[in-house]
């Protein structure tokens, strides 16, 4: 598949903050202000791996085109994870569609007004956001879309980009790509770019091929022309 130069990728992610305003997936700074990475939580690479630890939560996300199963890290983003499951458990997710989608980038919903400009947290306010040096922006990596440092609320996105630019892996960021997770950028793809700028919480473990139809639908702008609605998200126990 052709790769797309870093420029088209950063005139793409600009396209999407300008047009969300709140919640929506913001372009990568060089600087992180405000925010602590975090080194205590260094669980591994748990991307990489298929397997459910532990120490982690699966959810099947059901949409009209098919399941999504992810893997949730709350050992890594423990608010993000609490967010995201208790509003699953409350249904508030439920009929919700994926008001944005860009093949070749992600897929965005969790905003129960459908416009990309509502939705909030389960802690009354915007919540903070959780760095750390375990998770990345690969492909099918659950985030959180925000409007700017510390201000998550309901909605997230999943990245679909099937490969990475080699110049987005060099550029200057608070942290440095080791070799497992540069090869792992090479080999899976994803938005290193967006490192750092937003929470990683969670990652596919199936249904990526869903997460494609969801990306590649006919869309006017980026907003799907024919609703992509999440029936249900159901939280399983496999421990």
């Amino acid at each position: 598949m052709r790769k797309i130069p870093l420029l088209l990728l950063t005139v793409l992610s600009l396209v999407v903050l300008s047009a969300c305003g709140k919640g929506t997936v913001k372009e990568q700074t060089k600087e992180v202000d405000g925010v602590n990475v975090s080194k205590d939580n260094v669980v591994g690479y748990p991307q990489l791996s298929p397997k459910v630890a532990d120490n982690e939560e699966v959810v099947v996300m059901n949409t009209t085109l098919g399941q999504i199963k992810l893997k949730l890290f709350p050992d890594i983003a423990p608010k993000a994870v609490e967010n995201f499951l208790t509003h699953a458990k409350e249904g508030y997710y439920e009929g919700v569609i994926f008001h944005r989608v860009m093949d070749e980038f992600m897929i965005q919903g969790g905003d129960p007004t459908g416009t990309g400009a509502g939705g909030e947290s389960i802690y009354g306010d915007s919540f903070e956001d959780e760095f750390s040096d375990s998770v990345f922006h690969l492909r099918g990596a659950l985030s959180m879309a925000n409007g700017g440092p510390n201000t998550n609320g309901s909605q997230f996105f999943i990245v679909q980009k099937t490969e990475v630019d080699e110049a987005a892996l060099n550029q200057e960021k608070p942290l440095v790509y080791s070799d497992e997770i540069r090869e792992a950028y090479e080999n899976m793809g994803g938005t290193p770019h967006l490192d750092h700028s937003h929470t990683v919480f969670g990652q596919v473990i199936e249904g990526m091929d869903t997460v494609d139809k969801i990306a590649k639908a006919k869309a006017k702008e980026t907003r799907p022309i024919e609703d992509i609605i999440i029936e249900s998200i159901e939280i399983l126990t496999e421990k």
